[in-house]
């Protein structure tokens, strides 16, 4: 896993941007703690920063493809290829030789041979830029699913590109300027494919790419989700998901660096954890959360982690966070900086940020269980038919979020209408979504819901796990995120995904051989909030001192009252984080807006 960044300026000559790229370069530094380097040429520049995983020695990027001691190519790439054995092997067979055993050098040769069509031969999560010298045409790469981020930023003679908008944002000719578009993403849980937030920048869509040249810009899309009859019966449906999930770990179990796996002890990491186990020549090293509360008191995870390092002999660590630190500012402005934008799980992207940094310690690679519930139906949105039958969002259904928060100040809302713009983009998600004909309305229905989450929701929890862990140099693999995995099961009906009456009763039928009866059978819990009141209390006492400060920027955007009478609810613990939920809200936008100088361009 790496960062890379670029400038591409037809109408001058980038040959003596150094400066600039490094600096660009400088703010992914964490991305990729290893090692750094650029290329340079006329109207090219490229930088990468290096996480050695594989070829340690020798997959230093930028990295070049010569004739005749003349540059044919240039990549930079993130992420990992996870079938680059295979595709190596064809590629020498078609003449081509190799200075490395890196993925990367696998891909910028692929590119040479198949151009276009490299794209869709590729197994595994990646983002990369290649320039083409001769052609003088640069191609920026996303994978299928939207494991590994890559934003871009037009220019009147090119684009700028970043697996962070911090990259881009460094360069001189570009501002943080959020208009109502940008607002609007921000403040409602849409996840709008390709929508870059800030003005004037965009993403790399998942499954597409997007070529730039003298003659303008092309967008591509290589994969998208299909819709196909399902013709396996369900001994042979059983079969198919256990000999993929095999097959899947087997190839993301490969590294020249420290491996482990993150653990719940819920259905998906364990199974992980076990597929792995049976890979190993050794104890798979795992590692779960947990928090010191005020009682001695542990999370709900951590009898069902005990139970699954025991029942499959792992090296296992628990990682004890302090609560109280969880609420501390400097770590809110980390977690800010981490995502580049001010919105998420709150204190749960806290926890999971210094999760991530102590498991650092330890490993360089982890494997974590995003994209089953997706893909197999665990959420109980599956089973509401209020999230099923409505017009908006599976996930804004049930908890009312179409309109926004309720804070916000009464003119910039009536601008934003948050209501409207959350149908909009909610049609143009279902239109997207791939139909079978003759299907009856109920399998249809949830088809539609199975899209939604791999297509919107997904991506969101994608680009969390991968901004919070590469802030400390740490690879994260999603196995679940199998592109080949994803095209099987989400063509499977839905009464085999619920075999047994039971949400994701797919999966457990495919690893009941594997896991203790009580991790099996267990229902499906989120990732664990802090039980502390003390992390609230805390949270109000800022809250209280922001309102005191005349210049904090927030009250731009807030209806200053509304939000001072949060401070006065007092709800019961199992709403606790509804309250929670806009403190933490209004504080991080508040930080956000101070800490990057973002202009408001209404």
């Amino acid at each position: 896993m790496c960062g890379i960044t670029g400038w591409i300026g037809f109408a001058r000559d980038l040959s003596a941007e150094s400066r600039t790229l490094w600096a660009m370069a400088g703010c992914l530094g964490s991305r990729g703690p290893d090692d750094r380097g650029i290329w340079l040429s006329r109207h090219a520049a490229l930088a990468h920063t290096r996480l050695a995983v594989i070829d340690p020695p020798g997959g230093a990027q930028p990295m070049t493809a010569e004739q005749d001691g003349r540059p044919l190519a240039v990549v930079v790439f993130s992420g990992e290829i996870y079938n680059f054995r295979e595709l190596r092997r064809e590629l020498e067979s078609r003449g081509h030789a190799f200075r490395t055993r890196s993925d990367t050098e696998v891909v910028l040769r692929g590119h040479l041979e198949w151009g276009a069509g490299l794209p869709d031969r590729l197994n595994g999560m990646f983002a990369y830029a290649v320039w083409d010298v001769m052609t003088e045409t640069l191609t920026l790469v996303r994978d299928r699913l939207g494991i590994k981020p890559l934003y871009y930023f037009p220019t009147d003679d090119g684009v700028l590109f970043g697996s962070e908008p911090k990259a881009i944002l460094r360069h001189p000719a570009v501002h943080p300027e959020l208009d109502a578009d940008g607002l609007r993403e921000l403040l409602t849980m849409v996840n709008t494919p390709g929508h870059g937030v800030f003005r004037g920048m965009a993403q790399v869509r998942p499954g597409s790419t997007v070529t730039f040249s003298r003659n303008g810009v092309q967008h591509s899309a290589y994969w998208s989700l299909a819709a196909r009859p399902h013709t396996d019966g369900f001994d042979r449906t059983v079969s198919t998901v256990r000999e993929l999930l095999e097959d899947i770990v087997a190839r993301q179990l490969v590294a020249d660096v420290p491996l482990g796996v993150i653990l719940s002890g819920g259905l998906d990491s364990s199974t992980l954890a076990a597929l792995a186990m049976r890979q190993a020549d050794a104890p798979v090293r795992t590692f779960a959360v947990d928090f010191r509360q005020p009682d001695g008191a542990g999370t709900a995870d951590a009898p069902f982690v005990a139970e699954a390092a025991e029942h499959l002999g792992l090296d296992h660590r628990d990682l004890v966070l302090d609560s109280a630190a969880l609420a501390e500012r400097g770590l809110r402005a980390g977690v800010v900086h981490a995502r580049d934008f001010p919105l998420g799980l709150g204190d749960m992207d806290n926890s999971l940020y210094l999760l991530f940094r102590a498991v650092r310690r330890h490993v360089t690679v982890g494997l974590s269980g995003e994209g089953s519930d997706e893909l197999f139906g665990g959420y109980a949105w599956f089973q509401q038919e209020e999230a099923l039958r409505g017009e908006t969002f599976p996930w804004m259904a049930s908890q009312g979020q179409a309109g926004g928060p309720s804070f916000l100040d009464p003119d910039l809302a009536g601008i934003l209408d948050l209501r409207s713009y959350t149908t909009v983009r909610f049609k143009e998600a279902v239109a997207d979504t791939p139909r079978l004909p003759g299907e009856d309305r109920h399998e249809a229905r949830l088809r539609q819901a199975a899209a939604l989450f791999l297509t919107r929701f997904l991506p969101m929890l994608l680009d969390r796990k991968d901004r919070l862990s590469m802030a400390h140099g740490l690879e994260i693999r999603v196995p679940f995120c199998d592109h080949r995995l994803v095209e099987y099961v989400f063509n499977v009906p839905w009464r085999m995904k619920a075999h047994g009456g039971r949400e994701k009763g797919l999966l457990r039928a495919a690893v009941t051989d594997l896991l203790p009866p009580s991790i099996l059978e267990r229902r499906k819990t989120p990732y664990p909030m802090i039980a502390d009141p003390a992390y609230e209390a805390a949270l109000r006492a800022e809250l209280e001192s922001l309102f005191a400060d005349s210049d904090a920027p927030v009250f731009g955007l807030l209806d200053r009252e509304a939000a001072r009478g949060v401070l006065s609810w007092r709800l019961p613990p199992e709403h606790r984080g509804v309250v929670r939920t806009v403190l933490e809200t209004v504080l991080r936008i508040n930080d956000w807006l101070r800490d990057y100088k973002v202009r408001l361009v209404l």
